[in-house]
């Protein structure tokens, strides 16, 4: 793989994503589910790649296509790697530039807020891994580590589940990768649909205290681009006659990816040392969710040093920002669509049970959870839950566009909490080396008690609980 092969194939991700960006602003249907522009340019490339032009030109006889598509076979592979790498990036920036919350008001917020997030996430895992063992394994003789890629697709997003896919094909599941990818899609799909047709209903039948249903109709958010009031993208942290901020920022991330290394590597030294005869574990998990502690590291040093406004919030989102529109990208050009034809019946089996999982979670637990401001709170944690934060954001910011209820700020909280392990976290890494090392029942047991800890609390303490009123009292 050459220099400029490498290079070439960075700047066809780029082109992608204007094309992406040209026809989000131009079409309809790309507006009104608010598709990312990342997913319309990663199925641009798709069809443009060896699995849908690439094979109409075999059938056709002409070679030059068959092969990768209109792209080289170099580009491809350069775009296969991409995601592995990219996802540490994305995890590394996740807390960086952030502050941590007055302890009296982040625990009254983050009770209910993280029992509705393990809620969701904890019962994708009991829902795959039980459907895998009493249905999937037994009829369609699939392999029970399909048990986990409700929660890798659907909480993770598709970041974790190009994160993810080398660690499946080194433990024997060569088609993970491109079913989590897939699973992501789909959930990504039906998170924006379903939540738009929650916020709406909200708005009509007066579920919800803050929502100006005339925000959903703004032409600008719809576009997905800023026409008046564009806002800044990051600030300056140090003078640019000494170092650009970017540069400063990008070399934090680095510093924290390199101590994730390290932290995985001294964790996978114990454990040949000590267990590794018996069970490997650290062995399988991937890089971004300790280079996720490392960013933690680095922001808890730079806040106790006095050195936290070096690092900006807004910039570190860019850079990630960039890196998952990226790894996106890539990971749908890429992605193999003969793992899913072949594994039609169990994928579909597991994407239904996830999305009617996750709604059920929304409309019937979620208001008992919390006792007020239950719709915006909750939309946030189901958009996450089917794709990516940004999806949970984004109907967060349908629901409640003023920013009148305490959703933004309970959502923050529980992040710092939930992120290190769910959604990309420790036990989503963990969670297919653990089903190969011991088999489904012990992590399908784990999350099933997790599951009844989260409801028990939920139900019957915060839903007991009335917090907060349209001012933010406390």
């Amino acid at each position: 793989m050459s220099p400029s092969t490498v290079g070439l194939a960075i700047l066809l991700l780029g082109v992608l994503a204007l094309v992406g960006i040209m026809i989000r602003v131009r079409s309809r249907t790309a507006q009104k589910l608010f598709l990312p522009v990342s997913i319309i340019a990663g199925f641009i490339a798709l069809v443009l790649g060896p699995q849908v032009i690439g094979r109409i030109g075999e059938g056709l006889g002409w070679d030059a296509l068959a092969e990768g598509g209109i792209f080289s076979s170099g580009v491809l592979e350069v775009w296969g790697e991409l995601p592995g790498l990219l996802i540490s990036v994305v995890f590394a920036a996740l807390f960086l530039g952030t502050r941590l919350p007055s302890p009296k008001r982040a625990v009254k917020l983050l009770g209910p807020q993280l029992s509705l997030g393990v809620t969701f996430a904890a019962g994708q895992y009991v829902i795959g891994i039980a459907l895998a063992v009493a249905i999937l394994v037994p009829l369609f003789n699939v392999s029970p580590m399909f048990g986990a890629l409700i929660e890798i697709g659907f909480e993770g997003g598709h970041g974790t589940a190009a994160g993810m896919a080398p660690v499946m094909t080194e433990l024997g599941f060569e088609e993970g990768g491109d079913l989590a990818l897939a699973m992501a899609t789909v959930g990504i799909l039906s998170g924006v649909i379903i939540g738009v047709i929650a916020v709406n209903w909200a708005a009509r039948r007066g579920h919800s205290e803050t929502l100006d249903v005339s925000a959903n109709k703004d032409p600008e958010i719809a576009r997905g681009i800023y026409s008046r009031e564009q806002p800044s993208g990051g600030l300056l942290t140090v003078r640019t006659e000494s170092l650009d901020t970017l540069t400063l920022h990008i070399g934090i991330i680095a510093i924290a990816v390199l101590i994730g290394q390290g932290l995985l590597s001294g964790l996978q030294a114990i454990e040949q040392w000590l267990w590794a005869d018996s069970i490997e574990i650290f062995t399988y998990v991937p890089l971004f969710p300790l280079a996720m502690l490392g960013g933690v590291i680095i922001q808890l040093f730079a806040d106790q040093a006095g050195l936290g406004n070096m690092i900006d919030r807004g910039t570190m989102e860019r850079i990630q920002g960039l890196a998952l529109d990226t790894l996106i990208i890539a990971a749908l050009a890429t992605l193999s669509l003969d793992a899913i034809a072949d594994n039609i019946g169990p994928f579909v089996i597991l994407a239904v049970a996830g999305v009617l999982w996750n709604v059920f979670v929304l409309f019937f637990l979620a208001p008992r959870f919390i006792q007020s401001f239950w719709l915006e709170r909750g939309i946030a944690d189901f958009g996450q839950s089917m794709g990516v934060t940004a999806t949970g954001l984004l109907l967060l910011r349908m629901a409640d566009p003023h920013q009148k209820s305490p959703a933004y700020e309970a959502f923050g909280y529980k992040q710092l909490l939930f992120e290190p392990f769910f959604g990309g976290g420790l036990v989503t890494a963990a969670s297919i080396p653990l089903i190969v090392q011991l088999g489904p029942y012990p992590l399908l047991i784990i999350m099933a008690v997790l599951l009844i800890a989260s409801l028990l609390s939920g139900l019957f303490y915060f839903g007991k609980r009335a917090t907060f009123t349209v001012d933010h009292g406390s």
